[in-house]
């Protein structure tokens, strides 16, 4: 994996009010000013800062990406910080989130431990001044606000020098298949009404059997409401009936050093933590490969369709504990994956599939009928994406590649079969009514859907190619409890 990384440097001055210190009763009193000393023992006034920055972040930085560094350098205020080191993180997304925001932590002289917490809110109408102009709030270990302060970036004197100091990875593609994952992991939302955002793993206990479904939603209501963050969790144990829980909703705040965060349930690109009523989870992830594209890569990246579903994770590893009722699943390698989907809302009709079929293969299914007007008239339409030995089926365009194919979409059995590129592909998913748990949702506009998910579910692809006049069976794979898969209905 590419290490390289695109570093700058960034001077910023201002001014810091602090706060009053409370009197006997409670109440903030004035704030202070610097006293003839140089130190903040008196009412009223401000004092200069100044933040001296180094900022590393991960692959190229693209105007319209979401990236999040490391963030060091020095706080300098005047008889209260003197020349402070402070280190945190920056994260870049003036166009993904409109916001550049800064946190650093750094010691006061007189020993306090204090944190700086702003952000730059870009705005189309004045792109300069809001790229340049960072409000923050400087709080103690309590929490306790001890000053607000304005800082700037000045164009015109230190443009030329923030420029100079950049450095960039050779090429964007020096970032390698690390940069696309974390850039895929990363929330798309930017404030838009509307809109419905998935994090979703599943995995195979290989000692047990037993299957995991970890799923994690941000909605942005459609009338313009407060977005909220929640999901649930179910496990599927061999021979017992699957158990499912719930967590949130919550407000929706940016996850600070996470791509999802919904009050205990956390999600980094790397780990997952939670509890949603008696199951809690504790696990973390490594490998992947590089990511599947169900979607084409053009509907991911500029959001053309409905919605779009991408796997940053086809083929990753989990190790950990999950705990469910009176049970410990323990991990160690789990095969399993990690999956994205952002847009509107939920499909008319969807099926979808996720098989691991052994050494790094992967058959990634989603079959799905459009709820817009005029397109909900037509059959599911299966994109496909086989992974066997390194290379992808079909290989062109998977949009395209779907008019080949037929979908028939139905409990308890699913199936694709057709043409892609020079082979014949014959998909049945088979999702067994005892190992299946009923989940409601509900799209952005409040529209109900159910679906229909198993993590045990039985699978038979059969891939055949022309040898001469005829049609040979070139590969086959079958998989008894262990594809993970849901049908979903309105």
């Amino acid at each position: 994996m590419s290490a390289r990384r695109t570093t700058f440097s960034e001077v910023m001055e201002g001014t810091l009010r602090l706060a009053g210190r409370p009197d006997a009763a409670g109440r903030p009193s004035a704030p202070d000013r610097p006293s003839a000393a140089g130190r903040p023992d008196a009412p009223g006034g401000m004092l200069p800062i100044r933040l001296d920055l180094d900022a590393d972040l991960p692959g190229v930085l693209r105007p319209w990406g979401d990236a999040e560094g490391g963030l060091t350098g020095r706080v300098t205020v005047p008889g209260w910080a003197t020349g402070a080191a402070a280190s945190g993180r920056l994260r870049v997304a003036p166009v993904a989130a409109r916001r550049i925001r800064y946190t650093l932590d750094f010691t006061a002289d007189d020993g306090r431990r204090l944190r700086l917490d702003g952000w730059k809110s870009v705005t189309p109408r004045r792109p300069v001044r809001s790229m340049t102009l960072l409000p923050a709030t400087v709080t103690d270990e309590d929490g306790t606000v001890v000053g607000e302060a304005r800082l700037r970036f000045r164009v015109r004197r230190d443009l030329v020098r923030f420029l100079a100091g950049f450095r960039f990875p050779a090429t964007p593609a020096a970032t390698g298949d690390e940069g696309e994952v974390v850039e895929a992991m990363r929330s798309r939302w930017r404030g838009q009404a509307g809109r419905l955002e998935v994090w979703y793993t599943t995995l195979t206990d290989p000692a047990t059997g037993t299957g995991v479904w970890l799923h994690h939603e941000l909605v942005a209501p459609h009338d313009g409401g407060d977005p909220r963050a929640h999901g649930w969790a179910a496990v599927f144990p061999s021979g017992e009936p699957p158990m499912l829980a719930r967590f949130g909703p919550c407000a929706w705040t940016p996850p600070d050093g996470a791509v999802f965060a919904a009050g205990p349930v956390v999600q980094t690109t790397t780990a997952f933590t939670g509890t949603a009523g008696d199951i809690a989870w504790d696990l973390r992830e490594s490998g992947g490969g590089r990511p599947i594209h169900t979607f084409p890569r053009w509907a991911w990246q500029r959001e053309l369709l409905p919605a779009a579903q991408i796997v940053p994770k086809p083929a990753a590893a989990y190790d950990g504990v999950v705990r469910f009722g009176d049970w410990t699943l323990e991990l160690a390698g789990a095969p399993g994956a990690s999956a994205r989907i952002y847009g509107h809302g939920n499909a008319r009709r969807w099926a979808w599939l996720h098989a691991d079929l052994g050494g790094g293969d992967v058959c990634e299914i989603v079959a799905a009928v459009s709820t817009r007007p005029g397109l909900d008239r037509l059959p599911p339409l299966p994109l496909v994406r086989l992974r066997v030995d390194g290379a992808d089926l079909p290989a062109g365009d998977p949009l395209l590649a779907a008019l080949r194919l037929r979908a028939r979409i139905g409990l308890p059995e699913w199936t694709v079969r057709g043409r892609i590129g020079d082979r014949l592909i014959h998909v049945r998913v088979t999702l067994r009514a005892e190992e299946t748990v009923a989940v409601d949702y509900a799209d952005p506009d409040g529209s109900p859907a159910v679906c229909h998910n198993s993590e045990r579910a039985d699978v038979r692809i059969v891939l055949w190619r022309r040898d001469g006049r005829r049609w040979a069976v070139e590969r086959e794979w079958r998989l008894d409890g262990t594809g993970h898969a849901e049908v979903g209905l309105r």
